[in-house]
């Protein structure tokens, strides 16, 4: 214990002297803590939150929709399926009309509930909806694009003012703006309101919980045998709902992820080298106090407790900074997928971030002070970091590197600040790797942005070649295609289906007559082209779920009751439904479904007027819409994204030029009568310039370097490899991007030169000529 008090009183005696230089090291600390801290509350937000509102929320085992029919007849087929537990039945109306505060939408999806079950939706503020009285639960999502508050009141369709009561969180699919906005009324409420209960109200939507999970593709068989008398049926289960979720959030949730994995990796590299270069800039102190007789456990231990009493302020600094910097934009985008924040969840992460942005810095001065204690004092008390030369106590030789200053130095000031740097080769790895990983990881946000605004915003980016959809017979298609500024025209179905052996699976079935690829041609990757009746290409999320490969068997079980067994000629990558899409010959569809929806997809001759062509097609009768990118709908999402991004990007760009001062401060701090010579000999403040030019650029090159090729041949093809489920997306940074970044750093560099600069002229000639 003695021992512990003695280390820790050394230890804050040396902060006392040091105080100025130890605030450098606080803020890359307090930097490499908020990058933590961001990456926890992105990760730990997104990465539970569908397990969050699934379990908040009773999220049913098995959602099913059907053609409305009498509740008693519902119950009765339900009641024969096996393993039930619960169940609960209610009427969707969609297409209503609501309006509040000046805004209103004619699309929005009415829940009506029977009251007869469990709800499958959590309150998360307000109360539930009473048996009477006009009262409306909304989503918190739709609430806040809104502006709605408890107490607000609404305009829905016939029943005219509406009381907001409650808002609510449902997973089984996103919130507004990413879906249709939804709310939710009481069926004895409105029974009560005109004229009496109905004993057997109509329903078209079941949810079941099940004693077992684990039988849900048993009890789905079952049901679909015994569904006599309901129609138009459609199954999802929890695991088809987490699908909905990934597809609204998409890719950019994973890379998201991924972004963050990379900001730790960096934050450890960055905290590391800054912790070894402190304690390389004491070795001389530390050979004074082995002289005297301190032990070795006596030195790492004092050097630990003092980085910890710089840490530990310093990373809960970068705490607040992190969470404050992500934490909003991390709810706002958890509100818009119906999930709610993680809360408490969040501490211990967040405690882990803190622990490992303490523990890092402490470990890193403890261990180099341990193997710098271990050298002979007389050869640490000759200075810094020592060459082969002559013999220390490791048995090596060691002799004191020459003084650059007292040589002419060649190549000028430039070259001689280079050389300074380069002499500290460990330093110089750690540094270029913390710039080159940081470089990287902006080129690749870079990547990504360009990536998400072509996604956003060019429907060809994913394969889509029309530019036009049209409702319309498809008798009209060969009067579309005489339409000027028209290419191509022909009918495009698209239906969900289900995997016949695993009916939880869903599929987004898409068909054309003759070559589908002359309106949509999502990338080949395996196999090829379907080319016959009876084949198939299917996503490669479908293909992974399902274990499909070419040649393989797709069995589809369509809402019609039918089934269509095709083979898997080719698996090609694409975004809609999380990649689970599967490309059929239309002849196909249309003998197992004649009735499956369809649009009129129109592709424009090369500098066609959209608008003219959309006028035109308007005078046939059609309402035509413009083809979208594939997160068109989730702008409001992509929007929440960049945010995220941009924090970590402005903390990247900061630790860049941490990194760089702290490298530049340290080369003066070290070679200080280099420096007071050169000042001694006339040199003014623009010689110390170009010597700490020379240092940096020893520094930024490599690095830029180094973060070109991690991004060009590690960090895009890992992310774009995470994105095969989806799409396949180059994410190699372009000219521009490069550019810019190295812009950026040529900006860092400047600003690093100049602040390091001015520190050092404030220093007398005369001290640093007294320095070893």
């Amino acid at each position: 214990m003695t021992a512990l008090k003695a280390a820790f009183a050394e230890a804050r005696r040396g902060l006392r002297l040091r105080r100025r230089g130890m605030v450098l090291t606080g803020i890359g600390i307090a930097l490499a803590s908020a990058m933590l801290s961001a990456a926890a509350v992105v990760g730990v937000g997104l990465g539970g939150g569908f397990e969050r509102s699934a379990r908040a929320a009773d999220l049913p085992d098995i959602i099913v929709r059907f053609n409305p029919q009498a509740a008693s007849v519902v119950n009765q087929r339900i009641s024969a399926l096996p393993d039930i537990a619960s169940y609960s039945t209610r009427f969707e109306l969609t297409q209503t009309h609501i309006a509040a505060g000046g805004q209103r939408r004619d699309d929005a999806v009415a829940e009506v509930m029977t009251g007869n079950g469990r709800p499958g939706y959590a309150v998360v503020s307000g109360r539930g909806l009473a048996s009477r009285g006009s009262q409306v639960l909304v989503e918190l999502a739709f609430a806040q694009a809104w502006h709605l508050h408890l107490g607000s009141t609404i305009h829905v369709g016939d029943l005219g003012r509406q009381r907001v009561v409650g808002f609510t969180e449902a997973p089984d699919n996103v919130g507004y703006p990413l879906a249709k906005p939804r709310y939710y009324l009481s069926r004895a409420a409105i029974d009560a309101r005109f004229g009496g209960p109905d004993p057997n109200p109509r329903v078209n939507l079941a949810e079941i919980w099940l004693r077992d999970p684990r039988y849900a593709n048993e009890v789905l068989v079952q049901a679909r045998s015994t569904s006599f008398g309901l129609r138009n049926l459609q199954f999802a289960t929890r695991s088809g709902v987490r699908v909905l979720l990934d597809q609204a959030a998409g890719i950019v949730i994973d890379l998201l992820v991924a972004l963050s994995i990379i900001a730790l990796v960096t934050a450890s590299v960055m905290l590391a080298a800054s912790a070894r270069a402190e304690v390389q800039r004491r070795l001389g102190a530390i050979g004074v106090r082995r002289a005297v007789g301190a032990s070795r456990g006596h030195i790492a231990l004092s050097q630990g407790f003092e980085a910890m009493m710089v840490a530990v302020p310093a990373a809960g600094l970068g705490l607040v900074a992190g969470v404050l910097a992500t934490y909003g934009a991390d709810d706002r985008l958890l509100t818009m997928l119906n999930e709610p924040p993680p809360g408490t969840a969040l501490a211990l992460p967040l405690a882990g971030a803190v622990l490992a942005s303490v523990a890092i810095p402490v470990l890193g001065a403890a261990w180099p002070a341990w193997r710098a204690a271990g050298r002979s004092p007389v050869g640490l008390l000759r200075g810094g970091e020592l060459v082969a030369g002559g013999r220390g106590s490791e048995g090596r030789r060691w002799r004191r590197p020459p003084d650059s200053a007292n040589r002419r130095p060649r190549g000028g000031l430039a070259a001689l600040g280079a050389r300074l740097v380069v002499a500290r080769r460990a330093r110089l790895a750690a540094t270029v790797v913390t710039l080159g990983l940081s470089t990287g990881f902006v080129l690749l946000m870079l990547a990504l942005a360009s990536a998400l605004s072509a996604l956003e915003t060019d429907p060809q980016a994913l394969g889509k070649r029309y530019q036009l959809t049209a409702s319309m017979p498809a008798s009209s298609v060969p009067r579309v295609r005489l339409i000027p500024g028209v290419a191509a025209a022909a009918p495009r179905y698209e239906t969900q289906a289900a995997d016949s052996f695993f009916l939880g699976e869903t599929i987004d079935v898409i068909a054309y007559p003759g070559d589908h690829t002359r309106f949509e041609a999502p990338p080949l990757a395996a196999g090829r082209r379907l080319n016959g009746p009876r084949q198939a290409e299917v996503g490669v999320g479908l293909a992974d779920a399902l274990g499909l490969s070419p040649g393989s068997t797709l069995a589809i079980a369509l809402s019609s009751g039918s089934e269509l067994r095709l083979r898997v000629s080719g698996l090609v990558s694409s975004l809609d439904h999380d990649g689970r899409v599967a490309y059929i010959p239309a002849r196909a569809l249309l003998a197992a479904a004649p009735a499956a929806p369809f649009q009129v997809a129109v592709e424009l001759k090369q500098n066609a007027n959209p608008s003219q062509v959309s006028a035109a097609l308007v005078r046939l009768g059609a309402a035509p819409t413009l083809a979208s990118g594939a997160t068109a709908r989730g702008v409001p999402l992509v929007n929440t994204l960049r945010t995220i991004l941009l924090a970590d990007a402005i903390v990247e760009g900061l630790v860049c030029l941490y990194a760089l001062i702290q490298a530049s401060t340290l080369t003066v701090q070290e070679r200080r009568r280099t420096v007071a010579v050169l000042r001694a000999c006339g040199a003014g403040a623009s010689a110390v310039r170009r010597l700490l030019l020379g240092a940096t650029l020893a520094l930024v090159v490599p690095a830029a370097v180094v973060g070109i090729v991690l991004e060009r041949f590690v960090f895009g093809p890992a992310l774009s490899h995470l994105a095969a489920n989806y799409a396949a997306l180059a994410l190699d940074a372009t000219t521009a991007e490069v550019l810019a970044t190295l812009a950026g750093l040529a900006l860092a560099s400047a600003v690093a030169v100049l602040w390091v600069a001015r520190q050092a002229g404030r220093e007398s000639v005369v001290s640093g000529l007294a320095s070893r």
